[in-house]
């Protein structure tokens, strides 16, 4: 199974590769076609779907996958939240999965409301470069025991379920 995921982001070519550890796994950089700082979950899920479509018409591939990371508030909460979606399309039908959703500590979210961007944020707050290729802010917010690997794999897998079940 030949399959292009829709980023040049290391980070989910690996959470692809681990979902299904059977496929040929590409490294296909796309555009989302949605903002740098996916807010709400419709903005992120739209980010998710541009990217694996646009990931699977750009050559011979089977699936095309897209990740997207953004921030959302939930109903009832006045609290920000990271949010990972994922699709999956094999030109005919698509698939989507979210991954786990983390709540933003409050210093980091009130920037993100302020306008910046998560990645850089996290970089600032954390000292380092790139966090969004290596354990990612889940992988902050939760000590190193799930990383933005680990965290995006579900969301892959979820985003296969139609594709790997009968039920659907």
């Amino acid at each position: 199974m030949r399959v292009a995921v829709g980023s040049g982001n290391p980070v989910k070519c690996d959470a692809t590769e681990r979902a299904l550890d059977d496929a040929d796994v590409s490294s296909v950089p796309v555009p989302s076609g949605v903002s740098e700082q996916p807010t709400g979950i419709a903005e992120t899920r739209t980010g998710a779907e541009n990217r694996a479509v646009a990931a699977l018409e750009s050559g011979d591939y089977d699936f095309g996958v897209g990740i997207e990371g953004g921030v959302a508030s939930f109903e009832g909460s006045a609290d920000l939240f990271l949010v990972m979606w994922a699709a999956v399309t094999d030109g005919e039908a698509t698939g989507f999965g979210a991954g786990p959703s983390l709540r933003l500590p409050g210093r980091i979210a009130d920037r993100i409301r302020e306008g910046e961007e998560l990645g850089p944020v996290m970089d600032d707050v954390l000292g380092t470069e790139n966090v969004a290729k290596k354990q990612g802010a889940a992988g902050a917010f939760t000590g190193g025991r799930m990383s933005r690997t680990d965290a995006l794999e579900s969301a892959v897998t979820a985003a296969f379920a139609p594709f790997s079940s009968g039920l659907y």
